[in-house]
């Protein structure tokens, strides 16, 4: 399985994990640095700025990768982290801080673009999902190695030495990139120019895959509710220093022992149904982090969210990219991950807000998340048609965009 990819999918793979280590390190001391800072009161705005513009940016991006290449897509948000890593040190209020993770969120905003349609363009049809399951194992792991070696070196260096290692991941990231051909045919390219920041309605939103987006809006919402109030949570079990990120690393570890199967499921059975698995799962870790008295517990709770996080991320890249035009590919994930954007956002400023710095609201914090689950697996259920088991995924979800109200000439 390994060797039927080519060099370049590999490259990608390590430019993702760098890419994704490079911003995650940050994740487990930025909260109780900006209480240091006296903001202790925006711990939510940590994640919502950083998803805004990384959601206001998708659109831009999407057109971008579609027009003037992959790669330098690609090597711009690269260097978005890149450059804020070295400017973190020197953001020493609050307001200025907030600013920063403004202007970090265009990272994400661009790099994950142009990651996936530069794999969706060099890996047949056949194979997108587990592709995707791999892509998304680097990206986990660098996710999983991130909080754990950020704290280690807030720990035994400094805080500044923290934000220069994750600068250093980035430009690593940018080298791998430059190391790549570029995939978007010569007939599509373009030089850029300001007029192509100029953006059409239909260039905002790819309507082929709102089924897609949906169902990931409603899923990553718990995404950013955890990322917000975990840290808090872990100190109050105990959990400090060393120990602080072992929430992610067991969230991430479960992650990447389902993926390779996941996305392999979905390339066998179709989208839909491991969706729906994947949504239960999700909502099963959530009902134990609900309640959740003790260091094991909650932990058990971060390996079944982690479980069902793995059935459902590399499953909504394939399922997006099925319904994706090939000439519009980069707008299509891009709709996918404004979607993402939103549903992370919104769960972050609702989480910070609901929890308040006060540790009896924890449980509702979690209880929200459910609801948003259970929102996903009723839409799956009851919104989007069956998919007949052996029908090819491309196939099986042309008739899913039909289903769910996508014009017929659209697929």
């Amino acid at each position: 399985m390994l060797g039927s990819y080519s060099r370049g999918f590999w490259l990608m793979c390590l430019s993702s994990f760098l890419f994704f280590l490079s911003f995650n390190l940050l994740l487990p001391e930025l909260p109780d640095h900006l209480a240091h800072l006296g903001g202790g009161e925006y711990k939510g705005f940590i994640i919502a700025l950083f998803t805004l513009t990384a959601a206001i940016s998708r659109p831009f991006s999407g057109k971008l990768t579609d027009t003037v290449g992959r790669i330098p897509v690609m090597v711009f948000g690269s260097l978005v982290c890149f450059v804020c890593g070295f400017v973190y040190p020197w953001a020493l209020t609050v307001s200025s801080f907030l600013l920063l993770r403004l202007l970090h969120g265009f990272s994400t905003g661009f790099k994950p673009t142009g990651t996936a349609a530069f794999v969706a363009d060099i890996v047949p049809a056949e194979k997108r999902g587990e592709a995707m399951g791999l892509l998304g194992v680097t990206g986990s792991l660098g996710m999983a190695a991130g909080p754990a070696f950020g704290s280690w070196v807030a720990e035994h260096f400094s805080l500044n030495a923290m934000f220069y290692c994750s600068s250093a991941a980035a430009l690593l990231s940018v080298l791998v990139q430059g190391t790549l051909t570029e995939t978007l045919p010569k007939a599509q390219r373009r030089r850029f120019s300001p007029a192509l920041l100029k953006l059409k309605l239909d260039e905002i939103l790819e309507p082929r895959v709102l089924a897609p987006a949906l169902t990931t809006l409603l899923c990553l919402f718990p995404y950013g509710a955890v990322l917000t109030v975990i840290p808090d949570q872990s100190r109050l079990l105990g959990l400090t220093g060393p120990t602080k990120g072992l929430f992610y690393i067991c969230y991430t570890v479960a992650s990447l022992g389902v993926r390779l199967v996941a996305g392999k499921a979905s390339d066998t059975h179709g989208r839909v149904p491991v969706l729906r698995w994947s949504a239960s799962i999700l909502a099963l870790g959530l009902a134990v982090l609900v309640w959740s008295p003790s260091v094991p517990v909650f932990l058990l709770g971060a390996v079944i969210f982690g479980i069902g996080t793995g059935l459902n991320s590399p499953t909504l890249y394939a399922w997006t990219i099925d319904l994706s035009h090939p000439e519009r590919r980069g707008r299509g994930v891009a709709t996918m991950y404004i979607a993402l954007e939103i549903g992370i956002g919104i769960g972050a400023l609702l989480a910070g807000w609901i929890f308040d710095n006060q540790a009896t609201r924890l449980p509702w914090v979690h209880a929200l998340s459910l609801a948003s689950v259970l929102a996903a697996l009723a839409y799956l259920l009851l919104g989007v048609r069956a998919i007949p088991t052996g029908v090819p995924a491309a196939e099986a979800d042309v008739a899913t965009a039909l289903a769910v109200g996508a014009p017929e000439e659209m697929v």
